[in-house]
C-alpha cells in the first residue's frame, strides 16, 4: 500500500516535474499591466477627446503639464529649455502621458498580486483629484466642467481595468482549477484523476488569453479612436476664424526716422511714403548667403517659449484689455477698438533670456501695434507707478520699469507680425513688444491686464524663481554658417556668415577670428533701426586642418560684446560663439 502511493506521489512528481504549471495560473505582472496600461491609455483619451469637443476645456495631459511648469524648481524648467528648446512641451507632454502608462500598468499589477480592487481604485481616484484640479486652476477653463471631465475620465479608465481584469488568463485558470480539484476530492478513487488539486481536463487558456488580448486591444483601438476623434472634431477654433477676418494693411510705417545708431538705413524716399515691408524690401540684406538667418523671421520659424502647453485660443468676442492699478482712468479696450486706432509698424528683434550663445530662441519681425505711451496716457499714470506688469489670460505675468516707456525705445501693444494679425501661438489677440528688453520681463502673449504698480509691489513670473527682476537684452551674436560639422574644402572660399543685435543700441561692427589670429571686420547688411538684428558675412579661404572659428560684435555705444562665457541665468548668457570646423586635405 505505501509502495503504491510512494509510487503515485512520484509518478505525480514526475508529472508536475515535465508539465509545470503555467504561469498564467498565478496573478501575472504583465496581464496586470497590459490591463492598466490600457485603462489609463483610455482616461487620457477622453481627456482629448474633451479637449477637442470644447475650446475652453484643456487635456488632462496639457493641464497637468502646465501644473508641473508652475510648480517645478526652475533649475529643472531652465534644464528642460537647455536640452530640448521649443521642443520642451512636447517632451513633457510626451513624458506625462509615458509616465501615467506606467502608473496605470503598475496599478493593474497590483491588482492582480493583491486580488483586490481597492488599489486600481484608489489610484484612479487620485488620478480624478489631480486631473480635476490641475484642468479646474487654468483660467480659462469652467471650474465645474474641469472636474466632471476628469472625473468621467477617471471612471473611464478604472471601469477599462477592472472590465479587463475579468477577462485575465489566470482568474479563468484559477477557477477551472478550484473547480477540478473539487471533482478530485469528491471521487478519489477514479483511475484517471491526477494528484488532489490538479484537474486532468484540458483549461481554455488558449481562448481565456485571446479574450483578453482582444480586450486589451479593443481598448487600445478606443483610445486612439477618441483622440482621433477630439483631432477631427477640433476644427478651427474661434480666435482662428477671427484672425482670418482681421485686415492690417492700411497700418503704416514709423514717420520719422529710426533712433540714431550706427546700423545702416535705406536712403530714397521717407518712410512715411512707403509701407515697412516695403522698406524691408527695398534693403540691402545678405539674405542671398547661403544658410545665414533671413532678415525677417518668418512667423512658423519664429521662436516660441512660454508656460502654456497648448496655446490659448482667445476668442476676441470675448476678449478685453484692462488698464488698471495706480491710473487716474481705468478703462478697457476690445480688439475692434484697438483696430480701429492708428497702427503702426516697427521692426523689432526678441530674444528668450534662456537663450544660450549661439543659441536658436531670437528672432526679427516686423511687429505692428500701438505705442504703449499712447494707451498710458489715456489711463493716466499715477505719481510713483514705476513699473508695467502684463497679466495674460493664463495668469503669466511680466513687468518692467515705467521709464522705459519715454527713453525712445519703441514699446508698443501688438496685434500684428510680419504683415499678418498675431498667430495664436504668438499672442493673439494682442501681445506686448518692448524692444531692448527679454521676452521673461516684457513679452506677455494673450494679454488681458496692463497694470501699473510700484516697482517693489510687485514681482512677474519668472523673479520668485530667481531671474533677474531687470532684463536688459546683451550685445550678443551668433555664427550661422558654416555649421559646425560641415567639411570645407582647402583653398576654396567660403561664407562664414550669421546675425548680430543689441535691440536699441544697435550694432557698428561684427569681427571674426579664425583660431588665434587677429580678429577680421565682417561686411555688414543693412537694417531697419537698431532695434533690429544686422546680418554679417566674411569670406574665408581656409587652409587644411581643424580650425576654430569665434565672433564677436561691437554695439552702436562702441563696446565689445564680452567674452565670457557666462550661464544664461539670473540675467541672460554672455561670450563670444565659436564653431570648430574641419579642412580635408586636397
Amino acid at each position: 500500500m505505501s509502495d503504491g502511493s510512494s509510487q503515485t506521489a512520484a509518478s505525480g512528481a514526475t508529472r508536475n516535474a515535465r508539465s509545470p504549471r503555467p504561469l498564467v495560473r498565478q496573478p501575472g505582472a504583465s496581464v496586470g499591466l497590459l490591463a492598466g496600461m490600457a485603462g489609463a491609455a483610455v482616461a487620457l483619451a477622453f481627456g482629448e477627446l474633451m479637449d477637442g469637443l470644447f475650446d475652453s476645456i484643456p487635456s488632462l495631459v496639457v493641464a497637468v503639464g502646465e501644473a508641473l511648469v508652475d510648480y517645478s524648481p526652475d533649475w529643472a524648467v531652465k534644464l528642460s529649455i537647455e536640452l530640448f528648446g521649443e521642443k520642451d512641451k512636447a517632451v513633457l507632454a510626451i513624458g506625462i502621458v509615458g509616465v501615467s502608462l506606467v502608473i496605470g500598468g503598475l496599478l493593474g499589477t497590483t491588482a492582480m498580486w493583491q486580488r483586490s480592487h481597492r488599489a486600481p481604485l484608489a489610484g484612479f481616484a487620485a488620478f480624478a483629484l489631480i486631473g480635476g484640479w490641475t484642468a479646474a486652476r487654468n483660467p480659462m477653463s469652467p471650474f465645474i466642467g474641469s472636474w466632471i471631465v476628469a472625473l468621467c475620465a477617471a471612471a473611464l479608465g478604472a471601469g477599462t481595468l477592472l472590465l479587463l481584469l475579468r477577462f485575465a488568463p489566470h482568474a479563468r485558470a484559477a477557477a477551472k482549477s478550484a473547480t477540478s480539484a473539487t471533482t478530485t476530492a469528491a471521487s478519489p478513487d477514479e483511475p484517471d484523476a491526477g494528484p488532489p488539486g490538479e484537474s486532468t481536463a484540458p483549461e481554455p487558456l488558449d481562448t481565456s488569453r485571446r479574450a483578453f488580448l482582444v480586450g486589451v486591444g479593443g481598448a487600445g483601438v478606443a483610445a486612439v479612436g477618441l483622440v482621433a476623434l477630439g483631432r477631427g472634431v477640433r476644427g478651427p477654433s474661434a480666435a482662428e476664424t477671427a484672425r482670418a477676418s482681421i485686415d492690417l494693411s492700411g497700418a503704416s510705417p514709423p514717420t520719422t526716422a529710426a533712433p540714431a545708431g550706427a546700423t545702416a538705413t535705406p536712403s530714397a524716399t521717407t518712410a512715411a511714403q512707403r509701407s515697412l515691408m516695403s522698406q524691408v524690401a527695398a534693403l540691402d540684406t545678405l539674405d542671398e548667403v547661403a544658410g545665414i538667418s533671413s532678415y525677417l523671421t518668418p512667423n512658423d520659424d519664429f521662436y516660441r517659449i512660454d508656460t502654456a502647453l497648448t496655446v490659448p485660443q482667445v476668442d476676441p468676442a470675448n476678449w478685453s484689455l484692462s488698464f488698471t492699478g495706480m491710473v487716474d482712468n481705468p478703462y478697457e479696450l476690445t480688439l475692434d477698438d484697438i483696430l480701429a486706432m492708428e497702427l503702426s509698424e516697427h521692426v523689432i528683434t526678441l530674444s528668450c533670456v534662456s537663450n544660450r550663445v549661439g543659441g536658436r530662441l531670437v528672432g526679427n519681425a516686423t511687429w505692428t501695434g500701438i505705442p504703449l505711451v499712447t494707451l498710458l496716457e489715456r489711463a493716466g499714470v499715477q505719481t510713483g507707478a514705476d513699473q508695467v506688469v502684463g497679466r495674460s489670460v493664463d495668469d503669466w505675468t511680466a513687468g518692467f520699469p515705467t521709464d522705459l516707456l519715454y527713453d525712445g525705445r519703441n514699446a508698443i501693444l501688438a496685434v500684428g507680425m510680419n504683415g499678418e494679425p498675431l498667430p495664436t501661438s504668438h499672442g493673439f489677440p494682442a501681445r506686448l513688444v518692448v524692444a531692448g528688453l527679454y521676452g521673461y520681463v516684457s513679452a506677455v502673449k494673450w494679454i488681458e491686464e496692463i497694470n501699473l504698480t510700484t516697482w517693489d509691489g510687485f514681482d512677474g513670473y519668472w523673479v520668485p524663481r530667481g531671474w533677474s527682476k531687470r532684463g536688459p537684452m546683451k550685445t550678443q551674436s551668433r555664427i550661422d554658417v558654416p555649421d559646425g560639422g560641415d567639411r570645407l574644402a582647402p583653398g576654396v572660399p567660403a561664407a562664414v556668415a550669421g546675425i548680430a543685435w543689441a535691440p536699441t543700441r544697435g550694432i557698428s561692427g561684427v569681427e571674426l577670428r579664425v583660431d588665434d589670429g587677429p580678429w577680421q571686420r565682417c561686411e555688414l547688411g543693412e537694417a531697419l533701426g537698431n532695434e533690429s538684428w544686422v546680418q554679417w558675412h566674411l569670406a574665408w579661404t581656409p587652409t587644411p586642418g581643424d580650425h576654430t572659428l569665434q565672433v564677436r560684435a561691437i554695439d552702436g555705444t562702441g563696446m565689445t560684446q564680452p567674452q565670457g562665457p557666462k550661464d544664461p541665468r539670473p540675467d541672460g548668457a554672455e561670450g563670444w560663439h565659436r564653431i570648430n570646423v574641419r579642412v580635408d586635405e586636397a
